[in-house]
C-alpha cells in the first residue's frame, strides 16, 4: 500500500471514530422507555444497515455532497431543496447529514416561524422570496409554502379560497423559479401511522426531545387522516414535470438518509472542479516580540 493510501486510510478511520461517537451521544441521549414501548418497537423495526456499514456509506455520501458544494459555488449555481412530510418523518434528521460537513456560507436551512400579523396581509409567497439562493449558494427549506396546503389547510389558518388560490399560483411559481436558473427539489418524506406514533412516545418519554412537540405535532395524531387528503391533493396538483415530488419512505431513518442524499447527488449533474494548490505559509516570528501573560480570569476552568 502506498503512504499516501495509508494516509487516506487513516484519515478515514478517524473521521469514521468520530462519527460514531457523535451517535453514541445520541444514543445515550434516548429515554428509558418501559418494558411495553420497547417491545412493540422491537417488533416494529426490523434489523436496520449495521451501524459501521451505515456510516461508511454516509461518509462516502458526504464527501460527494462536499463535491457538489465545490461545483455549485464555482459555476454560481442556484439550488433549492424542499423538504416535507408527516411530523416525526425525519426531515430534520436528514437536513443535519446534509449539512454536517458544509459550509454554512454556501448552504443555509431554512425553517422559517410562523407568520407575523404583517406577513399575513402579504403576497403568500413573498416572505419565501428572500431566502431563495444568489449564484453559488445551497437553500434547504425546511418546511416551505406547502404550509398553505398542509397544516394552513388542515388547522383551519387558511380557508379553502387561500387554498385554491395556492394550488393555482404554485406551479407557476415554481417553473418561474426554474426558469430564472434555480435547481428545485422536493422531497416528501413518509412514514406509517404506527410509525409515527411511536416516535411521538419517544419524545414524550424523553426531556432532551420533548422540545420537538408542538401543539401542531399532536394535533397531527388527531388530524391523520385530514393530512393524508391534504397531501393527496397536493400531490395531484402541484407534481408538475419542472419540479417533481420525490417520495422518501421514512420508517428506517438510516436508510432514508442515505437513499435521500445519494437521490439529490444523482439529481444533479456535478462534476469535479479545478482547486488552487493550498500551502500553509510559514509562521512570522519577531524575536523583539514578548506575549503577554493574560489574566487567569480570562479562561474557561478545566473541569474534564
Amino acid at each position: 500500500m502506498k503512504p499516501s493510501d495509508m494516509n487516506q486510510q487513516d484519515w478515514l478511520e478517524a473521521e469514521l471514530a468520530d462519527t460514531i461517537d457523535e451517535d453514541y451521544e445520541l444514543e445515550l441521549s434516548e429515554p428509558a422507555l418501559s418494558d411495553a414501548i420497547r417491545k412493540i418497537y422491537r417488533e416494529a423495526h426490523p434489523a436496520s444497515i449495521p451501524r459501521l456499514d451505515y456510516f461508511r456509506a454516509l461518509l462516502a455520501l458526504q464527501s460527494e455532497l462536499i463535491k457538489l458544494q465545490d461545483w455549485v459555488v464555482y459555476n454560481k449555481e442556484k439550488v433549492v431543496v424542499i423538504f416535507e412530510g408527516r411530523d416525526s418523518a425525519g426531515k430534520g434528521g436528514v437536513i443535519k447529514r446534509i449539512t454536517q460537513r458544509l459550509n454554512p456560507r454556501v448552504v443555509r436551512v431554512v425553517a422559517l416561524p410562523a407568520p407575523s400579523d404583517r406577513e399575513k396581509t402579504q403576497w403568500y409567497f413573498q416572505r419565501y422570496v428572500p431566502h431563495l439562493p444568489a449564484g453559488g449558494e445551497i437553500v434547504l427549506f425546511d418546511r416551505s409554502w406547502y404550509n398553505r396546503s398542509g397544516v394552513e389547510r388542515v388547522m383551519g389558518f387558511a380557508d379553502e379560497d387561500q387554498v385554491e388560490q395556492f394550488f393555482n399560483d404554485v406551479p407557476e411559481f415554481e417553473r418561474m423559479l426554474v426558469r430564472s436558473g434555480i435547481r428545485l427539489v422536493k422531497y416528501w418524506f413518509s412514514i406509517t401511522d404506527e410509525e409515527q406514533q411511536m416516535r411521538f412516545l419517544v419524545r414524550i418519554h424523553d426531556p432532551l426531545k420533548q422540545w420537538k412537540l408542538s401543539p401542531m405535532d399532536l394535533q397531527s395524531r388527531v388530524r391523520w387522516e385530514s393530512y393524508t387528503k391534504a397531501k393527496e391533493e397536493t400531490f395531484a396538483r402541484t407534481n408538475i414535470p419542472e419540479a417533481p415530488w420525490h417520495i422518501v419512505e421514512g420508517n428506517d431513518k438510516k436508510r432514508a438518509r442515505l437513499n435521500c442524499i445519494d437521490h439529490l447527488l444523482q439529481l444533479i449533474p456535478y462534476t469535479d472542479v479545478p482547486h488552487e494548490e493550498i500551502t500553509l505559509p510559514d509562521r512570522v516570528f519577531n524575536p523583539d516580540y514578548e506575549r503577554k501573560v493574560l489574566p487567569p480570569e480570562l479562561y474557561v476552568p478545566s473541569k474534564y
